[in-house]
């Protein structure tokens, strides 16, 4: 089992009833966010947790990202697929659109964010997503004709609050695409274990609503809107994963972004030790 999915908001379940085994996954650093269900998708084993919890209890700013992570990676999963929920923060990321992201800007503060806090390992991070996994993923969003775009720059904010709007405009003029609260710390968590990431998300909103196609919007995002906007997608975003999970090539190797023996010293931790 060499794939793993991370479900955002809106997709808490990816298998058939009663199609999948589920398990859960003691840890190092305390209780992941879901059980995990490992199934078949796509004609590949996967492994797939929920980030926010089956009934959406996990607040953003409390996703115990080192579980999640350190527990796919000891069940053997070198791919992560991840899906999430986002706004839009420039007009040509509407609504509706797919983006495969392709690099982060980090507005998060207190979070779990390495697994080196004794043993100092400095990870490269230019690229945050696996370019094998991002160049399939392109190619898989593309062939499904869904509205989307192959490169995008996520803001991740602390949340749980939705952005002011002058924040909404100032990230936009950072170089900001998109917006979401979770992408970091769990991309560069899982590059420490060697994992490699690609990141599909679905835009559901406007954010603070300055950042329309059609021009300014009196009306800002709201959680209900954004879950049910998402409900509206699930078919097509659970379709999309699945593309993608069947492109990830069965020769795929993860790049080295911290050396391979530091990474294995964290994956041989005692379960049970300090979090």
């Amino acid at each position: 089992m060499t794939i793993g999915v991370i479900g955002g908001s809106g997709l808490y379940r990816l298998f058939e009833e009663g199609s999948a085994e589920e398990r859960t996954v003691p840890t190092p650093f305390g209780a992941t966010s879901s059980p995990i269900s490992i199934g078949t998708m796509s004609g590949r084993r996967v492994a797939f947790l929920t980030r926010h919890g089956r009934s959406h209890s996990v607040a953003p700013h409390r996703i115990n990202h080192r579980a999640n992570t350190w527990a796919l990676r000891s069940l053997g999963v070198r791919a992560v697929v991840s899906s999430s929920a986002v706004g839009g923060l420039h007009p040509d990321y509407a609504p509706g659109t797919f983006v495969v992201t392709d690099q982060l800007i980090d507005r998060t503060w207190g979070r779990a964010d390495t697994f080196f806090e004794d043993d100092v390992q400095h990870l490269s991070f230019a690229d945050p997503f696996d370019p094998v996994l991002r160049a399939a993923a392109v190619d898989a969003v593309a062939a499904l004709g869904v509205p989307h775009r192959p490169t995008g720059t996520c803001v991740v904010i602390q949340g749980p609050r939705f952005s002011t709007r002058a924040e909404s405009v100032w990230m936009r003029e950072a170089g900001g695409h998109t917006i979401n609260m979770t992408m970091t710390p769990e991309v560069p968590l899982a590059a420490e274990l060697g994992m490699g990431t690609v990141n599909l998300s679905f835009v559901t909103d406007a954010d603070a609503g300055l950042a329309s196609a059609s021009g300014p919007d009196d009306e800002p995002v709201t959680h209900q809107a954004v879950m049910d906007r998402l409900a509206r997608a699930n078919e097509v975003i659970v379709r999309a994963i699945g593309s993608i999970v069947g492109s990830v090539p069965e020769d795929f190797t993860p790049r080295e972004l911290v050396p391979a023996g530091a990474s294995a010293a964290v994956l041989s931790l005692p379960v049970g030790g300090a979090a």
